[in-house]
């Protein structure tokens, strides 16, 4: 069989074939009168079967030493190509990513795509002030695609950083919403913790229904997160958890302030005292522990307040007593 026929049945070029001789792939069989290449069936078999190596990404040198070594073994090689493979496959992914991003931006011009391409790769820069620098571009109108902006506060370590970031988040449409609430169920703890903190700074109603069922999470530092945020909000479901807080002196400080402010209304103020007063009279808390909730309990205002802590002025903690008794003469006035 003549070169060109052999090119015909096998789907490799003349050109091509003439190269892998060149290499010493592939040898034909023989010559015919006039010279030409004449190619046997075994010559064909090692056409397809140089064909389908570097259809597994082998190069030619590789496909030589496959095809020609005895002692070739293709376990060490196969391993390596499928490290290789999955290198690709992630540059090809990023590749893809940073595209949809860029359409996402909806470009009006080229120019705006060089913006929007310079944007991430500030945001993906080793420099923390490139990367605070482009989170807050935003005031200058360039275009922030929203996941780049979620992806990036996700694993943003520096708190100045994070802080832009989330700012950033806040003035967008949705701020990142359901990305952010997805991250809450990643199995790394600090990916979690930086999803809430993201979700606390969005205003939106949906970002408090987020926070509401948070309160609810296995981690203990989200549903901490997601209290302090609702406190602020004036949601009232956070109240066990900010004042478990003042126990644990989990940010008791920050967390005192948030009951404070959700006692504006009777009922609030009746419930946190209640609770409060609760925790008071369980033997299990320690002393610490009661004197933060009695400092707890003096920023609550109401009747019913003012009763538990006249009750805590006769304390057998001395220093409860005592602090009862001085906020009771800062309410009178004295």
């Amino acid at each position: 069989m003549l070169i060109g026929e052999v090119a015909r049945r096998s789907g490799v070029s003349a050109r091509m074939l003439r190269h892998y001789e060149s290499l010493g792939l592939l040898r034909p069989t023989g010559r015919t009168g006039g010279g030409y290449r004449e190619y046997a069936a075994e010559d064909i078999r090692r056409i397809f079967h140089i064909e389908s190596l570097r259809a597994l990404g082998l190069s030619l040198r590789e496909v030589g030493s496959a095809l020609d070594d005895p002692c070739f073994t293709p376990a060490s090689l196969i391993a390596d190509l499928v490290h290789r493979t999955r290198e690709r496959i992630a540059q090809e992914t990023a590749l893809l990513t940073r595209l949809r991003r860029i359409g996402a931006a909806e470009p009006a011009g080229w120019g705006d795509v060089l913006q929007t391409v310079a944007l991430l790769q500030a945001l993906g820069s080793q420099s923390p002030g490139q990367r605070q620098r482009a989170a807050l571009s935003s005031v200058d109108g360039v275009p922030v695609p929203v996941e780049a902006l979620v992806e990036a506060v996700l694993r943003e370590s520096d708190p100045s950083v994070a802080g832009a970031l989330r700012w950033a988040l806040a003035q967008s449409a949705d701020g990142g919403l359901p990305l952010l609430a997805q991250a809450l169920g990643s199995p790394v703890a600090d990916v979690r913790e930086r999803a809430v903190q993201s979700i606390a700074e969005i205003p939106h109603a949906e970002a408090t229904a987020v926070l509401r069922d948070a309160l609810a999470s296995a981690d203990l530092v989200v549903r901490r997160c997601a209290a302090l945020a609702l406190g602020a909000r004036g949601v009232a479901d956070a109240v066990p958890t900010l004042v478990d807080m003042v126990v644990a002196q989990a940010n008791d400080v920050d967390a005192a302030d948030a009951l404070s402010a959700l006692a504006s209304g009777p009922a609030s103020a009746e419930r946190i005292t209640a609770r409060l007063v609760d925790l008071l009279a369980d033997d299990a808390v320690d002393a610490p522990a009661r004197l933060r909730l009695t400092q707890a309990l003096a920023e609550i205002p109401g009747a019913e307040a003012a009763r538990a802590l006249t009750d805590l002025t006769e304390d057998e903690d001395r220093t409860v007593a005592l602090t009862a008794a001085y906020v009771l003469r800062m309410r009178d006035g004295h």
